[in-house]
């Protein structure tokens, strides 16, 4: 079965940085492209960023330039580079494929910006 666990959220300051991890178990993951997606308080949950296997990337707008996601297959995690970050990043977050994700969210990670 296949299970995601996300950790590394927490409470920063605008402009601050933190790190997502996610390790993933019952998948291979060096065949699946994985995204990173937030939900926000009364929003939709979205795809933020997407990395393939071979390693190409791709983000939303609203993060382009600021966030960057990264995989280490050896280790089954998928990591979440956040950094200047804004208040309008509040949200839960969490990974899992960014094709047809499974079925089966992992619990998330809160990231709060807030002063």
């Amino acid at each position: 079965q296949v299970q995601l666990v996300e950790s590394g959220g927490g409470l920063v300051q605008p402009g601050g940085s933190l790190r997502l991890s996610c390790v993933t178990s019952g998948i291979i993951l060096r065949f699946y492209t994985m995204g990173w997606y937030r939900q926000a308080p009364g929003k939709q949950r979205e795809l933020v960023a997407a990395i393939t296997s071979g390693g190409s990337t791709n983000y939303a707008d609203s993060v382009k330039g600021r966030f960057t996601i990264s995989r280490d297959n050896a280790k089954n995690t998928v990591y979440l580079q956040m950094n200047s970050l804004k208040p309008e990043d509040t949200a839960v977050y969490y990974c899992n494929a960014a094709v047809s994700p499974y079925p089966n969210w992992g619990q998330g990670t809160q990231v709060t910006v807030s002063s």
